[in-house]
């Protein structure tokens, strides 16, 4: 087996190593959406970070990936992440050895190129002895095989809240991809009022470009108003529910949230598909609780670290008290600053 940096293959070659890299991803268990190529591109295209992919080659055929971006932090110093903007990574191949292998390539050119940390977004517990993480957990739960089973399996609570928001309420859900600038504008508004930047608009475009027809837009309305707006993935037999914005109140008023989260079930169901995530999470944070409210059970994520000059892991999230002040002034700014703001700190929040 050689291991070898996606850069050091001539350009000519790099589309046939894509095809080759992608059927090996679709085929693996531990892999996800995050680690095609398209993601590679799209990451590459809008954020300029540095694609440092490791592949496993074996008797002339790919049979491991780890998707490796370079990202600095405002102060310049470098990090080595997997995967940049995605709630998983890490390494996969055709067998744990294979795995190891790429994960003890990276740690090398970690060291190598005196990173601050090597960070490896592992969905699994990847079996390496490198530095945990407890903070995040995902929801994932298997898609029942009628969209009637959706409701009747929801917590009573949750189902009448979406049968409110159908019923007095007259939400519809609609797919589009013209609804993509529903979403940028609802996702920058959503996230300016918790206080953090948004994702350009070129973001949203690039992974619609890089990725097609597994890039799913809906947009949830009332007869006078659209109120939300969604982007999801299609991998395998799985649905990512992963951006949604929405309107001020949209969650308060008319349960947006809630009632998309069931409609994509059925949608998911409609389409035969076979699980259903429903994202990444703080453990015990506020979004958190509203997953298990939905009757979700979470998952401990395993992400790892190698800490090569940090002394510790990363803390600069929303549930950190230290980022309050900065969180309460950049709700207050207008958004007009806050759009082109939003596309430059982005590439420093990977």
């Amino acid at each position: 087996m050689e291991i070898r940096s996606f850069d050091d293959a001539p350009v000519e070659r790099r589309v046939q190593d894509d095809r080759e890299r992608d059927a090996l991803v679709r085929a693996s268990a531990n892999a996800s959406f995050f680690h095609l190529s398209g993601w590679r591109r799209a990451v590459t295209r809008v954020f300029e970070h540095e694609p440092r992919d490791l592949i496993a080659w074996q008797d002339g055929r790919i049979v491991g990936v780890l998707p490796l971006f370079t990202c600095r932090s405002p102060l310049g110093t470098k990090h080595l992440v997997s995967v940049p903007y995605g709630v998983y990574g890490g390494p996969v191949g055709t067998t744990r050895e294979v795995e190891r292998a790429l994960a003890d390539a990276a740690v090398a050119m970690a060291k190598r190129d005196g990173v601050g940390r090597l960070e490896l977004r592992c969905r699994e517990d990847p079996g390496l002895d490198l530095v945990p993480s407890t903070l995040y957990a995902t929801f994932l739960q298997p898609l029942p095989d009628t969209k009637d089973e959706v409701w009747t399996r929801m917590p009573k609570r949750a189902r009448a809240e979406v049968r409110k928001a159908i019923e007095k309420h007259g939400l519809v859900m609609n797919q589009g991809d013209w609804y993509l600038n529903d979403l940028f504008e609802m996702f920058h508004l959503s996230k300016k009022g918790l206080g953090s930047p948004g994702l350009p608009k070129s973001w949203f475009v690039a992974l619609k470009e890089e990725l097609g027809d597994d890039v799913v837009l809906h947009l949830a309305r009332t007869p006078e108003q659209p109120i939300a707006a969604t982007m999801s993935f299609v991998f395998r037999d799985t649905i990512y529910f992963y951006y949604i914005g929405t309107v001020a109140d949209a969650n308060r008023n008319y349960n947006a949230t809630n009632f998309l989260v069931t409609r994509l079930q059925e949608w998911g169901v409609e389409r035969g598909l076979k699980v259903f995530d429903l994202g990444r999470s703080r453990v015990d944070s506020g979004p958190y609780e509203f997953k298990k409210h939905q009757g979700f059970e979470p998952t401990s994520l395993h992400y790892r670290y190698a800490l090569v000059k940090s002394r510790e892991l990363p803390s600069f999230n929303p549930s950190n008290p230290k980022t309050e002040k900065l969180r309460e002034t950049w709700a207050k700014l207008p958004s007009w600053l806050t759009k082109p703001l939003s596309a430059q700190l982005m590439r420093y929040l990977p």
